[in-house]
Order: C-alpha cells, then structure tokens, then sequence
C-alpha cells in the first residue's frame, strides 16, 4: 500500500494493492511518512475499505482528532456485529457510532451522564441490537477501564438500527415510541392483551419494524392489491379499522400516508394477532 495523504500520526489514506483508497490506521504508521512512500506493513493494525467517498472523508476527519483506542474499540464492535450476528451494515456506522462512543467516553469522564427515556422500549423491540450495546459497554470497561451506564447500551443500540434500516439517527430513535405506541392501538381497538411470547406477535413486530422502515425511506408498496383489501376490510372490519388506525398514527407522527396496500397488509398481521389471543 502507498500513502496518499497522512492523517496524524496514527492515521494515513493510502492506496491498496489494486489501486484503491482505504484508511490504515497503526499506531505511529503517520509519525514523519510522506505522501507517495509504501505503509510499513508491521505497523498496520486495521484496514478500513469505505466505498463512499464522502463517508470515508467524513470518517478521516473525525478520527484524525481522537485517542486512536476509541477508533479501534469502535471497529472491534462493528466487527462483532458483522461477524457474529451477521448484520449487514450501511457504512456511515463506522463513523456515526465512532463520533458517539468518543463523546459517551468523554462525557462519562466528566461525570456526565445521558438518561434514556427510551431504554425499555428499546430492550423490548430490538434485543439484538441492545445485546450490541451492551456488548460495547462491557468491551469498553474491559479495554479502557471506563464504566458506561446502561443508558449508553440503548444509545449504542439506535445507531445499529439506524445503519441496519438505512435510516438516520433521529428516525431510528422514534422507532421505538412508535412501536410501543402502535402496539397500544391495537390492544385499545381490539380490547385484546397481547401475549408477546406467541409467534404471531413476533411477526407483527417484525412488520411494524420494516413498515416503518418503509415509511422512513419513503418506499412504501403501492396500491395494487386492491381487490384483496376490500376483501379484508368486509370480512375483518375489526382488525381493518384497528389498521386503518394505526395508518392514521404514522401518518400524524411521521407525515406519511400509508397506501391501501400497507393497510391490507397490516389488518393481516392484526387478524393474525387475534386469533392467536382467541
């Protein structure tokens, strides 16, 4: 690899073997190179293959004016993630979830602690991305010595879900409220107590996750299923008005209008939910 530009004297942006950009990070890799000079390969520590060009400036900028430890612990649960829950991640978490774990660490040094208002919620929507987090607290504790609170592992959780829905950050934090939200109207419509250990709740969740997911990158489905809705909406009124409902939230909180498909979709999921209460 070649050096195109030195970062600090940790960081570089060189060139691969086939030409490409990429950032290396090794402690002292930077300390007096020069652009154009070949990267001592026993100083390398990581590699990092961004594709975007602007998320790979942005991730140089950022990393350029932190402790190099952050920048590692951070891909060391990146990595994690990758590996072992198979995540397939937008690549802006390399520097969404770097930039927030070098201001939690620095703000927990001076004492500071963020409350999570939405911690519960989070546990209970996304516990594969609360696990992340607390995965990360516990590796931090480990590596830096420096105790996170619980709180942290819900923050950490967001910029998961926000790099796994393509999404952003602010988006990915309504997620849960609305969740817990949505799940109150059905129980509400349908005088019903939903038993989050059946099948068919776990189903209706994993809808609502990727229905506002839709709804937040705008690709909701179009009304094509128009006959099968109609048929929905005479043979489970209930259930398609409970839906209807729930269209009417998102489209309140999110300012977006769920198509008639959306709606057949969800009552579905809705009768579902019924039946296994009945």
């Amino acid at each position: 690899m070649v050096i195109e530009k030195v970062i600090n004297n940790n960081i570089v942006s060189a060139y691969d073997e086939s030409g490409k950009e990429v950032v290396v990070m090794g402690r002292g890799l930077g300390f007096r190179a020069r652009a154009g000079e070949v990267i001592d390969k026993s100083k390398v520590e990581k590699v990092f293959r961004i594709t975007s060009r602007s998320v790979a400036d942005q991730f140089m900028e950022l990393i350029a004016k932190m402790p190099i430890e952050h920048t590692k612990i951070s891909n060391d649960i990146i990595a994690f993630a990758k590996k072992t829950l198979k995540l397939k991640l937008n690549q802006s978490i390399y520097v969404t979830l770097t930039d927030h774990i070098n201001f939690a660490i620095d703000r927990c040094q001076k004492g500071i602690n963020l409350e999570n208002a939405l911690l519960w919620e989070i546990r209970r929507f996304y516990p594969q991305e609360y696990e992340l987090g607390c995965y990360a607290i516990d590796l931090i504790r480990e590596q830096l010595h420096i105790t996170l609170p619980e709180d942290e592992a819900g923050f950490i959780a967001l910029h998961f879900v926000n790099a796994e829905y393509g999404t952003n950050i602010r988006d990915a934090a309504n997620f849960p409220y609305q969740m817990k939200e949505i799940l109150e109207i059905v129980s509400r419509e349908l005088e019903i107590v939903l038993d989050e250990g059946t099948l068919h709740y776990e189903r209706f969740v994993t809808h609502m996750k990727f229905l506002l997911q839709r709804v937040y990158r705008k690709e909701l489905l179009p009304n094509e299923e128009t006959e099968l809705a109609e048929m929905m909406r005479k043979k489970y009124p209930r259930e398609y008005t409970c839906s209807q409902r729930i269209a009417e939230y998102i489209e309140k909180t999110s300012n977006c209008r769920l198509s008639g498909e959306e709606i057949m979709y969800l009552s579905i999921h809705i009768r579902r939910v019924t039946m296994a209460e009945e």
